[in-house]
């Protein structure tokens, strides 16, 4: 009999186990009246700090002390590559694929998704209510986009159990672009960055119809 409660108690702390792996949902595919994102935005903060910052995170997020973002457009390339033989050996892994920035973005915003430029040297497209599987390399992960309230949202996770969510929003007057990034390890321990973009004065409204 005591065997047997031994033998049910495993059974369920495993079914429990598998219960609790997240599923990420899917978010609205419908933007706001009146919100846009498109524009040229350049960031705010020193640029080397704000590269160290956001290493130092990944760092703690993730056990990575590669240089990941933002880096000269020549640089990139080799990032990657970097990245992904960080990835085979089980080092870092998510945020070093997946995460992109600079100090320049150009947002352009559509009926159906936005297209974000860093630095022009890579652009990333995320769809409205997207829902589905996406890979660099060897590295594997589910990701989810979409609207929440006036927040863009995109969030992705690895088979690991690490999540790597970014928000985008703008300011009231419009006129600045703010990047909130949360890096969370399999843990749950999470680690928090903010950006903050201004729009940059050759920016115009008619950057965001060249796609539409």
């Amino acid at each position: 009999m005591f065997v047997n409660r031994i033998a049910c108690a495993l059974a369920f702390l495993c079914l429990s186990g598998c219960a609790t792996k997240e599923v990420l949902l899917t978010k609205s595919s419908v933007a706001p009246p009146g919100v846009d994102l498109s524009g040229s935005w350049h960031i705010r903060t020193d640029s080397a700090a704000d590269r160290d910052r956001i290493n130092e995170a990944i760092g703690r997020a993730a056990g990575a002390g590669t240089d990941i973002i933002p880096m000269p457009a020549e640089k990139r390339q080799t990032r990657v590559s970097s990245s992904r033989s960080s990835s085979r050996q089980g080092k870092g892994g998510l945020v070093q694929v997946f995460l992109e920035s600079g100090e320049n973005l150009k947002v352009t915003q559509t009926p159906h998704g936005i297209f974000i430029s860093f630095d022009r040297s890579v652009v990333v497209e995320y769809r409205f209510g997207e829902n589905r599987m996406i890979n660099v390399g060897e590295i594997t992960a589910q990701r989810v986009s979409g609207w929440e309230g006036e927040q863009y949202v995109v969030e992705t996770l690895d088979r690991k159990g690490m999540k790597l969510t970014e928000n985008l929003y703008l300011s009231d007057d419009r006129e600045t672009l703010h990047r909130r990034i949360v890096l969370r390890k399999s843990d749950n321990n999470d680690v928090t960055l903010k950006q903050s973009f201004s729009r940059s004065s050759n920016s115009s409204q008619e950057e965001g119809e060249e796609l539409r």
